[in-house]
């Protein structure tokens, strides 16, 4: 009986701690309203967050796009506007296609770049989940959008669609043309690997569709693979030979046969 109650005690224990995990998060939602994240924890894994929250830090936004904001819901999340901050109806055909593809919205986006990490563990994406349910009940679409805007990473080392926009165009995001806004929204899958100056093929794919879509196109853009931000494996330089200070060679004697030759005029001996 005295088992059984420890382990009881035991079991509630840990189901509280697992329920603080699950929803502690710092700074809370709320403090999101009036404040611009400086070092966000994605920044804090590709980066130094002390450089970042110096020079490299996520532009604000401070001139909107809304352009740039109908090409993202359109490429990443087309019931942002409706759904409460997890799309069940996404949720069940990533489920039917064995779970190989994304379903996050752009809150659990934003979520995840706030607070979390690009891990793909239940239970990361369980308190992603709950996090996102959250955002949506202290802010509102607007500023969960320009939040997402400014922490989104576009390219190592770009974050945030000012930074974004200048570094690929040279224009603020108010100036985007049309395929300017569809590229930056093509990049967000894949940020770090195919983007508008590297390795562009893969984009440009995704922002035709985008583009497509946006002009009245039937063909959805296909969701991205889940969190599939590929790392690239380091390039090992080549094993060169040792290269030495002098270099030493052999004098070889080459003896004289000339004047054996028929051609050189001197006896051949038979």
């Amino acid at each position: 009986m005295q088992e059984t109650r420890i382990a009881a005690r035991v079991l509630l224990g840990t189901a509280a701690l697992f329920v603080v995990w699950l929803f502690a998060v710092w700074p809370p939602p709320v403090w999101w309203r009036d404040h611009e994240p400086r070092c966000t924890a994605m920044m804090r894994l590709r980066s130094d967050c002390r450089m970042v929250g110096r020079s490299d830090g996520p532009a604000v936004n401070r001139s909107s796009s809304p352009l740039l904001e109908r090409m993202i819901i359109i490429a990443e999340d087309s019931r942002f506007k409706t759904h409460h901050g997890i799309d069940f109806i996404e949720l069940g055909d990533a489920w039917a296609a064995g779970g190989h593809r994304g379903a996050s919205t752009i809150t659990q986006q934003l979520a995840k770049n706030l607070y979390l990490s690009p891990s793909r563990s239940i239970f990361r994406k369980l308190k992603e989940a709950v996090t996102a349910v959250r955002l949506e009940l202290a802010l509102s679409k607007d500023r969960i959008m320009q939040l997402y805007l400014n922490t989104a990473e576009w390219g190592p080392g770009v974050w945030g669609a000012s930074a974004a926009s200048d570094a690929y165009f040279g224009v603020t995001p108010a100036q985007l043309s049309e395929a300017q806004a569809a590229a930056l929204a093509a990049t967000l899958p894949q940020p770090r690997t195919s983007n508008p100056v590297f390795r562009p093929a893969r984009m440009l794919e995704r922002r035709d569709l985008i583009l497509a879509r946006y002009h009245g196109g039937k063909t959805p853009v296909p969701p991205a693979l889940e969190d599939s931000i590929p790392e690239i494996a380091p390039i090992e330089p080549p094993v060169l030979p040792p290269v030495f200070d002098t270099v030493v060679v052999d004098t070889l004697v080459v003896p004289d046969t000339t004047r054996d030759h028929p051609d050189s005029g001197g006896p051949v001996h038979r």
